[in-house]
């Protein structure tokens, strides 16, 4: 009986082994030169995959944006600048009522080439969409495109100031 016992606890916990292997090996993987990829998903899957780098030279960047809070952006805001207020959720969501003076290029419409709206790579640009998450993926897409100055601040929903639509 001693045995038996034996057996099934080691066969439950090669089961358990393996079952993480394949839950890790399916939401980290690792680019061909070796910089790490996340993958990000939603209810259904996996809904894209983003690699925020650059490489500059020999040497290999990790391309990066800032996050701030969304009370610093509004003080920000209250202030005039040299600056983009972008929002990119869908423009349905968008005309439903947004921060004045933002400009709209949902999240999906960031794939690999330049925002023909964001000619400058230099350009201070501040990104939110609903909630936050959308606002980090577009920030990620960005940097790795060679922006320079991307500043998130998170989702509308806990924006405080006006709204214009």
């Amino acid at each position: 009986m001693k045995k038996r016992t034996e057996i099934l606890i080691i066969g439950a916990m090669a089961m358990i082994a393996i079952g993480t292997v394949i839950i890790v090996k399916q939401h980290v993987s690792v680019n061909r030169d070796g910089t790490p990829v996340s993958i990000i998903g939603g209810a259904d899957g996996p809904t894209a995959v983003f690699i925020a780098g650059r490489i500059s030279g020999e040497d290999k960047q990790v391309a990066e944006y800032t996050s701030i809070t969304m009370e610093e952006a509004k003080e920000i805001f209250a202030t005039s600048g040299d600056y983009i207020i972008m929002d990119v959720r869908r423009a349905d969501e968008y005309s439903e009522g947004h921060i004045p003076g933002a400009i709209n290029i949902a999240n999906e419409d960031i794939v690999s080439t330049q925002p023909e709206r964001l000619p400058n790579k230099n350009q201070t640009i501040y990104v939110y969409c609903r909630s936050g998450n959308r606002s980090k993926q577009a920030s990620a897409k960005l940097t790795a495109m060679g922006y320079t100055n991307i500043i998130e601040f998170g989702g509308i929903i806990d924006w405080t100031g006006e709204v214009e639509k």
